[in-house]
């Protein structure tokens, strides 16, 4: 099981972190509940990714598209 923080995730996307927050929040900016959310894990107030978990999202974005 391979944990990725915020800068891994960012990195490995080739996004900015910014950009992977977004992807995590479950609401868009006008409040509306976004489809399929980047699922996150919370540790000690920090933010983290499985990867297993960003595969099959990425997987299924690529379905959906």
């Amino acid at each position: 099981m391979e944990i990725l923080t915020i800068n891994d995730l960012a990195q490995l996307l080739k996004m900015s972190k910014r950009q992977v927050y977004e992807m995590c929040t479950e609401r868009t900016r006008n409040g509306n509940m976004k489809r399929n959310p980047l699922p996150k894990l919370k540790i000690n107030g920090n933010v983290r990714f499985l990867r297993a978990d960003v595969e099959a999202w990425l997987q299924r974005e690529r379905e959906a598209a």
